[in-house]
């Protein structure tokens, strides 16, 4: 196996990686919510602006810059949930699915008015360094993006399973109404996993801005598909299954583009669904069923 097949594999997985983290946060969103959206790519170009505006102020500070990402896509989740799923639970889930799109065409349009239809460079960040394994090159931003998504997924591992709030947002995700029987706020603990959902993806932004070395208002368009694409192969509901499918996404894109052009990296990626769902379409689950 050549260098170049070699470094687009771990091209695929560090990236893969981002989309696992988007994906993770659909899968949140659909488990406990119980809706779907399309909104996801949007929140993570708003993650990337925040991040940028915030790296400017505090000098490239990485730290700051992924606080200020989860904490305003953290508020824009609440401005979801009350707008597009609050009042929908008893209509049809179209009308909650329209409303998503609406509402990230909104955010779209708002983000080239106010930020600008150019592209903002997310430059040095964290410095180019490549360090070598044997045949294997990695750098250092691919070592961050690694560690942040191990600690993303660490956090919410132990706030599913460790903490009553957890307890609370998988009783919600399971049975809305015996929730309700037994004390839980519905409304209230949807609308946090709503939030932890968006805030998720606004971390990936920061991630896959510094990535890209950019942030841009369109930048959410494919995101968006490739990370509800994610969560389909996960089943929809299934925070891990949905993260394997974001890892197989980016590696099968990027192995992809090593035989032919990076110009045909979404059909790579989406073919893959195509094929996956022809012969499986329940994705990787083994049957539908309780919710992850």
């Amino acid at each position: 196996m050549d260098g170049y097949l070699i470094s687009q594999i771990v091209n695929g997985l560090c990236l893969g990686l981002i989309y696992a983290l988007i994906a993770l946060g659909v899968a949140v969103i659909i488990g406990i919510v119980g809706f779907a959206t399309f909104t996801q790519g949007e929140i993570v170009m708003i993650g990337a602006y925040s991040s940028y505006y915030v790296f400017l102020w505090s000098g490239n500070n990485l730290i700051y810059g992924m606080i200020a990402s989860f904490m305003i896509t953290w508020i824009i989740g609440m401005i979801l949930y009350k707008v597009c799923y609050a009042k929908f639970f008893d209509s049809p889930e179209y009308i909650s699915l329209i409303c998503t799109i609406g509402f990230s065409m909104l955010l779209k349009n708002l983000a080239q008015i106010f930020f600008g239809a150019e592209k903002k460079p997310m430059l040095n960040i964290i410095e180019n360094r490549i360090y070598h394994l044997g045949i294997i090159e990695v750098s250092r931003v691919q070592i961050m993006v690694l560690v942040t998504v191990l600690i993303m997924v660490t956090i919410l591992s132990i706030l599913f399973t460790g903490t009553s709030w957890g307890l609370k947002l998988k009783a919600v995700s399971q049975n809305r109404e015996a929730a309700a029987l037994v004390g839980i706020n519905v409304d209230k603990t949807a609308m946090i996993g709503n939030c932890i959902g968006c805030a998720i993806a606004g971390v990936a932004g920061t991630l896959i801005g510094i990535y890209y070395q950019s942030a841009y208002a369109t930048m959410g368009a494919t995101l968006s598909m490739k990370a509800f694409t994610s969560a389909t192969l996960g089943g929809l509901t299934s925070v891990p299954l949905a993260a394997l499918g974001g890892i197989l996404i980016g590696v099968t894109e990027n192995i992809g583009i090593a035989f032919s052009s990076a110009s045909f990296r979404d059909i790579f990626s989406f073919g893959f669904l195509i094929i996956m769902l022809i012969f499986k379409p329940t994705g990787f689950r083994r049957k539908r069923g309780a919710r992850a």
